[in-house]
C-alpha cells in the first residue's frame, strides 16, 4: 500500500476545516519562520562563527596556493594570478545581485519585511564585488590585450551591473518611506536581472575579447587540475566571505527597525550584561 503524508486540518474559504498533507504545513511554517526577525537573529547568530572560521580558512589556503604554489600559465605567465581574485569577484557579483532578485519577489510576493533587509544590505556588497571584478579586469586586461579598457560585451555588461547596483543603493536612501523604497528597489531588482543572462553569455553571443568562462557544468575545466583548484577553493571562501557580512549587516538592521521591540530591549541588555 501506498505510503499517505499524515493530514494537518486549515480552514477553507467557507471556514469549514480542509485537510492538507502535514509536510506541505511544515514546509511553508518554516518558509514563514523566515520572515520573523527574532528567528533570524537566532539562528543566523548560530551560523555566523562558522561561516567566518570557513571565510578565513578557505580565503588564506586559496590565496597562498594560487599566487605561489599554482603553477604559471604558458602564455601569460605570472599575470594570469590575479583571476584567482577576479574570477569570483565576477562570481559574486552576478549572483548577489540574482540574490537581490529573489528577494525582491519575495518581499512583493509573500510581503517579508526581512527580504527587504537582505536586499539593502546585500546590494553595496554587489557594488564592491562589481568593482573588484571591473578593476582586476583592467589589470588583467592591460598586459594581456594591450588596454585598460575596451567596450567589449562582458566589460561592458558588467559595467551596467555596476550601474543598476547603484540605482537599487540610490533607491533606497532617497525615498524615505521605508515600504515604497523596498517596493521601488524590489522592481529595479527584478527588471535588472536580465542583464545577468547577458554578462554570463556574452562571450558566446558575441566575438568578444574576453575568454569563454572558467567553469562549466557540462564541459571539463579549461585549466589543469593545478589552477583550479585553488579557484574553487576561492570560490567557495568568498561565498562564506558574502554570507558572514551580508548576515552581520541583516542582524545590525533588524535591530535598528525593530529597536521597540521586547525581545531587542531584552537582548541588548543580555549583551550588556554579559560584558560586564
Amino acid at each position: 500500500m501506498a505510503h499517505r503524508a499524515p493530514l494537518d486540518m486549515t480552514k477553507g474559504p467557507g471556514g469549514d476545516p480542509v485537510p492538507r498533507p502535514k509536510s506541505v504545513a511544515m514546509n511553508w511554517t518554516w518558509f514563514h519562520k523566515l520572515g520573523s526577525p527574532k528567528w533570524f537573529y537566532e539562528i543566523s547568530g548560530r551560523w555566523l562563527p562558522w561561516l567566518g572560521a570557513a571565510a578565513v580558512l578557505l580565503l588564506v589556503v586559496g590565496t597562498v596556493w594560487g599566487l605561489a604554489f599554482a603553477p604559471q600559465d604558458y602564455q601569460q605567465g605570472n599575470s594570469f594570478r590575479i583571476i584567482y581574485i577576479h574570477v569570483p569577484a565576477a562570481i559574486l557579483a552576478q549572483s548577489i545581485y540574482l540574490m537581490l532578485a529573489v528577494a525582491g519577489v519575495v518581499g512583493l510576493v509573500w510581503k517579508m519585511k526581512l527580504a527587504d533587509v537582505a536586499l539593502q544590505q546585500a546590494a553595496p556588497l554587489g557594488a564592491w564585488m562589481t568593482v573588484i571584478a571591473l578593476v582586476t579586469g583592467a589589470v588583467w586586461g592591460k598586459p594581456t590585450w594591450g588596454a585598460w579598457w575596451v567596450w567589449d560585451a562582458r566589460l561592458t555588461s558588467m559595467l551596467i551591473l555596476l550601474f543598476l547596483y547603484f540605482g537599487v543603493i540610490a533607491l533606497g536612501n532617497a525615498i524615505t518611506n521605508r515600504d515604497s523604497a523596498a517596493k521601488a528597489c524590489a522592481v529595479l531588482a527584478i527588471v535588472g536581472v536580465v542583464n545577468i543572462p547577458i554578462i554570463k553569455y556574452s562571450v558566446d553571443w558575441w566575438n568578444t575579447l574576453h575568454q569563454p568562462a572558467t567553469f562549466k557544468l557540462t564541459e571539463k575545466p579549461a585549466m589543469p587540475m593545478e589552477m583550479w583548484l585553488p579557484l574553487l577553493v576561492m570560490v567557495i571562501g568568498f561565498y562564506c566571505f558574502l554570507a558572514t557580512v551580508v548576515l552581520m549587516r541583516m542582524r545590525l538592521e533588524v535591530l535598528k527597525r525593530e529597536s521597540r521591540s521586547s525581545w531587542v530591549k531584552a537582548e541588548l541588555r543580555a549583551q550588556l550584561e554579559g560584558r560586564r
